[in-house]
């Protein structure tokens, strides 16, 4: 956010006293005070006020060209041994493929949620595809906010993490309205313009705080995913 400038206007007012000369039917003339307004001049100064610019850290420019139907648009260079698609009812939303991480089972999802991911120990997580009117420095502040209001104590740590030149980033982050209710979490998400539509795709791996060896932004489903524009 560029600064901004507040200024301040001090308005000046001056009265002098200055000696005249008043004249008398009788005697001589005598010096008499007579207050003479002086014109009110305003005095403007600008003083500079910056507000430090957040730079959302992982945005690039959107790239709006015309691409055919079913173009891969994005591919891991090392796709995962087994993958996941996602997709939802929204026939203009891009279909993501994820890495499936060892033992896991997967399951479809429902509206917004494209899959769900089961792991071990209470660990899961999602696939979400939502279309979304906001650009993408909105659209990630936004993700983020309703992250951390989902608990009264939450922490969000934002590196860039841009996906064959869609805009994009990795989250990790806890939350916690107990000890004993605390979780770890990781997301990475993308926004993808499809044509027609913008759309937010976010990968959310979730888990105990205390799950032995969990380590939700070292999960494969981290890594890169494949995007498939319908």
């Amino acid at each position: 956010m560029p600064a901004r400038w507040t200024a301040l206007v001090a308005l000046g007012l001056a009265a002098g006293a200055v000696s005249a000369c008043e004249r008398t039917d009788v005697g001589d003339p005598v010096a008499a005070d007579v207050a003479v307004p002086a014109t009110s001049t305003p005095s403007t100064r600008a003083i500079p006020t910056p507000q430090t610019e957040l730079t959302e850290p992982g945005i690039v420019s959107t790239t709006r060209t015309p691409v055919p139907a079913g173009e891969v648009t994005c591919e891991p260079p090392n796709p995962p041994p087994v993958g996941v698609t996602a997709t939802v009812a929204d026939p203009a939303a891009p279909k993501i493929t994820v890495a499936l991480p060892e033992g896991w089972s997967t399951s479809a999802g429902e509206g917004d949620i494209g899959a769900k991911l089961q792991g071990q120990d209470g660990v899961w997580a999602t696939v979400t595809i939502v279309r979304t009117q906001l650009d993408p420095a909105e659209a990630f502040e936004k993700y983020v906010n309703d992250a951390m209001a989902e608990s009264e104590v939450s922490s969000v740590s934002v590196l860039p993490a841009e996906l064959c030149g869609y805009s994009g980033q990795k989250l990790l982050g806890t939350r916690s309205d107990s000890r004993e209710n605390a979780v770890e979490f990781a997301d990475r998400i993308a926004h993808i313009w499809t044509n027609t539509n913008n759309y937010l795709v976010a990968v959310h791996v979730e888990g105990p705080a205390d799950t032995p060896g969990f380590e939700p932004m070292t999960s494969p489903l981290m890594a890169d995913f494949a995007v498939v524009l319908p």
